[in-house]
């Protein structure tokens, strides 16, 4: 049976020499994989919609495992992150995230659209960090393990200065800072946009700038408790750190 679907190329694996295994996040069925038979020979007219990125219209044959894919249509192949290494590589660490807490065959359009404007923003120049702290907050969610960041995770408080305790699952107030000698020390903006990047809708980012202060604090928050609470070990994130480095 014939099926079309809107969705993503979120991965991509070479199978015999011409044929390549894709997997799609799409917006109707959810993350599916499909054969495409061909696709690497040079004239194939799947060669250009098996890319990893590739955002378009998928028809394919369902088949009992694999489906095999008939034809593609791109509706936009983001080139400016293809064509920027280090767009590549946060693109590449979201799609990983994306596919680490995910199911096959769950049909999920809120988050197919959030990954879809993602990328659209990457695309479009949006600082890519600021798009990833989004993203990761998303995921976070997705996986079932989402920060208290709306109020104290201790006593519920919503005003005042906050730190953030891993142990703790969240911000801690200044009264219930004391439960946790190790938490981290955040400043009130960077407190205020994790709450706002937790509950963010991409379809109203502005030209969002943050201070470097207020990054870097955002950036050990986020990746201390991911590294801490979700169990999941991320090769492209290990890239990208090696990519800001050198930078």
């Amino acid at each position: 049976m014939l099926q079309k679907v809107e969705g993503i190329v979120i991965r991509k694996v070479d199978y015999g020499e011409t044929n390549v295994i894709l997997t799609l996040f799409t917006r109707e069925k959810g993350k599916i994989g499909v054969m495409a038979r061909g696709a690497k020979k040079p004239k194939s007219r799947l060669s250009s919609v098996a890319q990893l990125f590739t955002y378009g219209h998928f028809v394919y044959q369902q088949g009992r495992g694999l489906g095999t894919l008939n034809q593609g249509e791109i509706i936009d192949s983001f080139r400016g992150i293809k064509e920027d290494l280090f767009k590549t590589a946060y693109c590449a660490y979201m799609i990983e995230f994306l596919d680490k807490v995910t199911e096959e065959q769950n049909p999920q359009p809120y988050l197919f659209e959030h990954l879809w404007q993602s990328l659209h923003q990457l695309d479009e120049g949006a600082d890519p960090e600021v798009i990833t702290f989004i993203f990761e907050m998303k995921m976070l969610r997705q996986a079932g393990i989402g920060p208290q960041v709306d109020h104290c995770a201790n006593c519920g408080r919503t005003e005042g200065e906050f730190s953030f305790s891993i142990r703790e699952g969240g911000l801690l107030c200044e009264r219930c800072s004391h439960l946790d000698p190790n938490r981290i020390p955040l400043s009130q903006p960077a407190a205020r946009l994790l709450r706002l990047f937790y509950h963010f809708d991409l379809n109203r980012l502005g030209n969002i700038s943050l201070k470097k202060q207020t990054k870097d604090q955002i950036r050990f928050v986020l990746t201390t408790y991911i590294d801490e609470n979700s169990g999941m070990v991320f090769k492209s994130k290990k890239f990208l750190n090696q990519l800001n480095k050198f930078e």
